[in-house]
């Protein structure tokens, strides 16, 4: 990854230096051999120009590789030599524009800056740079002044930082600033064409020569963001230590407090392991426990071997589930049964159950358990209940049978509130009161044996008075509440006297509609 920083060459320097004097033998007006010079200058910065191009090339090429192969650790640095190849880009573009538009002002319109006719005109610098309106001598001062600022930012060292500043200087020199000229006035006004071409292109030299130092720091901040380490330990994180049967044991062996992208040599059982990210699986076929064992081998700085070892115990386990009713030890006809089912080690939302087809519904309840509704009274049900493990490969956990029974028939009662608002039922036995029995809308009917607790709906019941002469006075109701019959009869009846009912109709959850063998005796009190 490492790039050596190329210094400057003396081919550079001679260049650098030829275009000083050339520059300054034009201030004296010599002969036009100096503007053959000028051209030589322009040729040698252009082939130094694409040279450096290629140098800067091969440092992108090589962010692109460390970006592909750690984009956690290089994609900062990738981002920001973005930036740096947009910007110079930018800039010579700029300069490579005001060359050509120097050249066809000096040449015409097939004017050609690598071939320049007129290289002695004065005009078209002064035109094309200084030009009210027209200025891309401003354009590009603002431009240099830009990419400066933005260079300055892109590095740290001090050294560098000079470098940047004294190469795209835009100050015009102590010793003339007595001309009164700016930055653009200075370079480009009656300046031979061939003159203001070459400064142009010692600018684009300038743009990649300030690129190359930019990407130099860049790339070397790839592994100044190491972390050094001084102490290793090798560790196994398995994805679960119990491990149903016919199941994989997996895991990942990793070396703790090392660098993720330089991978040690991994050996199990004898056999290295080829997984450039330390993952490892096996079926397990057989219950039992199990260790994990093995070793790893990791190059250090100084270019020696050192080994650590590993071992992580497992557990392997039958396939088993816990499949249980909720609220009862069978299965009711056409009821919606609560049933809870569960693996060992296995979340709930890997865990799918199911039913024989023809044998009821069964759907999830959305809060970790089941609804069983079975349609078929005194065939048995079965229960399939699979697990998905980690990998994503589903296994069968077992079945589980239950038997189907019809619902049994409910209890009648009078429900009613007691003096501090509490909710009775009165199911016969002891007397109730004349003030509660009046507070009653009619009967209820359930199943309410303190394991079940099921409402049914009461259809129709009758009761049965008896006047003084003994005689009984039968009163049917439709509903579940007392008839405006029966209520009256209520309001007649005195203390110790008594009533029934009986012939109570209900339906149930299941639909099926059953009259109850129940009488219900109710003496006043």
């Amino acid at each position: 990854m490492k790039i050596k920083k190329q210094k400057v060459s003396p081919r550079q320097k001679m260049i650098n230096l030829m275009y000083v004097l050339l520059m300054a033998m034009l201030a004296l007006n010599v002969s036009s051999d100096v503007l053959v010079g000028f051209t030589l200058v322009d040729e040698s910065l252009t082939n130094s120009t694409e040279n450096a191009s290629k140098q800067n090339e091969a440092i992108y090429s090589t962010l692109e590789g460390s970006m592909e192969q750690n984009p956690e650790k290089a994609r900062i640095w990738y981002e920001k030599a973005t930036e740096v190849k947009r910007y110079s880009d930018k800039l010579y573009s700029l300069a490579d524009s005001l060359k050509v538009r120097i050249a066809k002002k000096a040449d015409g319109r097939d004017g050609d800056h690598r071939n320049l006719r007129n290289r002695e005109d004065l005009e078209a610098s002064t035109n094309v740079m200084l030009s009210p309106g027209n200025a891309g001598g401003q354009v590009l001062f603002d431009a240099i002044e830009e990419y400066r600022n933005l260079m300055l930012a892109m590095v740290e060292d001090t050294a560098q930082q000079e470098i940047i500043r004294t190469t795209l200087n835009t100050d015009v020199p102590r010793r003339d600033i007595s001309l009164q000229k700016n930055w653009q006035e200075y370079h480009f006004e009656s300046m031979p064409a061939i003159a203001a071409i070459t400064l142009l292109t010692k600018i684009q030299n300038d743009v990649r020569y300030i690129e190359g130092e930019v990407l130099h720091t860049l790339i070397k901040n790839i592994d100044m963001g190491d972390v050094r380490v001084n102490q290793l330990s090798a560790l196994v994180i398995p994805t679960s230590r119990n491990i149903v049967r016919g199941s994989d044991f997996s895991a990942q062996i990793i070396l703790a407090a090392v660098d993720s992208t330089k991978r040690p040599q991994i050996f199990i059982d004898g056999k290295e392991l080829k997984n450039d990210k330390g993952n490892y699986s096996i079926n397990c076929g057989r219950s039992g426990d199990y260790t994990l064992k093995g070793y790893m081998l990791v190059n250090d700085g100084a270019g020696s071997q050192s080994r650590y070892d590993f071992s992580q115990s497992y557990t392997v386990v039958d396939p088993t589930a816990t499949v249980s009713a909720s609220m009862m030890n069978v299965l009711y006809a056409g009821f919606s049964n609560p049933v809870s089912i569960s693996v060992p080690g296995v979340p709930a939302n890997k865990i799918t159950a199911n039913i024989s087809k023809g044998s009821g519904s069964i759907k999830s309840d959305g809060k970790g358990g089941y609804i069983v509704v079975p349609t078929k009274v005194g065939e048995e049900l079965k229960i399939g209940v699979t697990a998905r493990n980690d990998a994503g490969k589903s296994q069968s956990m077992g079945e589980y049978t239950f038997r189907v029974r019809q619902l049994p028939d409910p209890t009648p009662f009078i429900e009613y509130k007691d003096k501090d608002g509490n909710i009775k039922r009165y199911r016969g036995g002891a007397p109730l009161g004349k003030q509660a029995l009046m507070s009653a809308n009619g009967i209820v009917a359930a199943i309410d044996d303190g394991l079940l607790n099921i409402g049914f709906e009461v259809l129709s019941f009758e009761t049965v008075f008896y006047d003084n002469m003994g005689n009984a006075i039968p009163l049917k109701s439709q509903g579940t509440s007392f008839s405006a019959q029966q209520k009256d009869m209520l309001r007649n009846l005195g203390r110790g006297k008594r009533f029934y009912i009986s012939h109570v109709k209900a339906v149930g959850p299941d639909k099926i509609e059953r009259q109850l063998p129940t009488t219900l005796e109710v003496i006043i009190n």
